[in-house]
């Protein structure tokens, strides 16, 4: 007896639980972390993998992926809705019924599973209204089928999304939304002890609790897969572009923003964005652009600003609450492009517009006196503190003011001025 309490005492002692915290917006890079800990959780043998759990929503598609990932997973997956005042908001109630044991601090709050999206194409309101019919049908049918696998209250699911419905912890383990109330991460796991899963009793009294990190590449994705990520970079892209099209030759600043113009590109196929929105930055663009060279007298810049304003505000409405663009990023990105296009790229553009200062073209229109007769056959003038060979189709007499017209060569075509004496 004294050996069966020792072996069963040493096994709880070598018991491990693998931990992992999602704290923010759920999207590619965290769903690639909760696949990664599921597999690392399953070679270490853990008794069970708690996914601790404070989020607002997310994405759907990565929402899809985790739970996909728990239907797969061989080891027992136990989302924790935590610390108290922690919310499973939207994705985040998908995600806690999919697991198979779920749990919640007290205090803490889940639902409004509604879905928000728009139809990026645009194409009127009643499109928008099919399509956003369309996808509170799939979400509602998607989160029945999962409290249904994981035998938990399917109403509640469906009002979750349908009627945005949130309750709080003790009424969720009341409606058999979740199965445990738990003060901190040693109260889960002592009444997580001796539950049965999936046909597995899980020993977890006086585990130990192996946390698993993310990676570098998980952290660096975490934070690149953001709006204001793609707003910065969409900003560098512009100020690269059109600096390198109003200073052509500079190079540099082309590079950048191709580069930051692809980045655009590839994460704008993860995040949805609004092409109204990206619409109505680049008409700020082309009105900034416009008021370059029309006497506007600012209203070009003016419509500029409010289109960009617009654009920034409607470039990612209707996602998600962690996935939308904050003014703390709108205001200061409306002032900095304002500024590069009234002062970078007008004086750019205007550059070009000047007449040439250097070089042989500089040389046409310039005034001098004829130090010879001048005809078709050739004279001598003085011009720039040189002495030039010089042509005419009028004959010039000596001394004759004449203008330069044209470059050819080493000689110079010039004209007599009006009112001068023929010869």
């Amino acid at each position: 007896m004294c050996a069966a309490w020792w072996a069963g005492t040493m096994a709880a002692m070598a018991a491990t639980v693998g931990l992992i915290r999602i704290d923010g917006p759920i999207g590619p890079a965290t769903a690639s972390y909760i696949e990664r800990a599921i597999g690392e959780a399953q070679e270490a043998g853990d008794e069970c993998l708690v996914v601790q759990l404070d989020t607002p929503g997310g994405l759907l598609e990565s929402t899809k992926e985790i739970v996909q990932a728990f239907y797969a997973s061989k080891v027992p997956v136990v989302v924790y809705v935590a610390p108290e005042g922690a919310n499973a908001g939207s994705a985040g109630c998908f995600i806690t019924l999919a697991a198979h044991v779920a749990a919640m601090a007290p205090n803490t709050s889940i639902g409004a599973a509604h879905p928000v999206a728009l139809n990026p194409m645009g194409g009127g309101q009643q499109t928008d209204d099919v399509m956003k019919q369309k996808l509170e049908n799939f979400a509602a049918s998607y989160i029945e089928a999962i409290a249904r696998k994981r035998g938990r209250n399917v109403e509640w699911a469906r009002a979750a999304v349908r009627e945005s419905a949130s309750i709080t912890s003790e009424k969720a383990r009341e409606l058999n939304v979740i199965e445990i109330i738990a003060r901190d991460l040693a109260d889960l796991l002592q009444q997580l002890d001796g539950r049965s899963v999936e046909g597995r009793t899980l020993e977890t009294a006086g585990a130990e609790v192996r946390e698993i990190p993310m990676i570098l590449r998980e952290r660096l994705f975490q934070r690149l897969w953001r709006p204001e990520v793609i707003f910065i970079l969409m900003l560098v892209a512009i100020y690269g572009i059109i600096g390198e099209l109003s200073n052509p030759g500079a190079i540099f600043p082309g590079v950048v923003g191709a580069i930051a113009l692809i980045l655009v590109l590839y994460m704008a196929s993860v995040l949805p964005i609004n092409l109204a929105g990206v619409a109505l930055i680049v008409l700020a663009v082309i009105l900034f652009i416009a008021d370059v060279f029309a006497p506007s007298h600012g209203v070009l810049t003016v419509g500029g600003v409010v289109s960009f304003l617009l654009g920034s505000l409607m470039l990612f409405k209707g996602v998600e609450p962690g996935f939308r663009l904050s003014w703390a990023y709108i205001l200061p990105g409306a002032v900095v492009t304002t500024a590069f296009f009234v002062w970078v790229v007008a004086k750019g553009l205007r550059a070009q517009w000047l007449p040439v200062r250097v070089g042989r073209e500089s040389m046409i229109g310039l005034q001098t006196t004829a130090l010879t007769p001048i005809d078709a056959h050739g004279g001598r003038v003085f011009v720039e503190g040189e002495y030039w060979n010089a042509v005419s189709d009028e004959p010039v007499q000596e001394g004759a003011r004449v203008e330069v017209v044209a470059v050819e060569g080493l000689t110079l075509k010039v004209r007599p001025l009006p009112g001068q004496k023929p010869v």
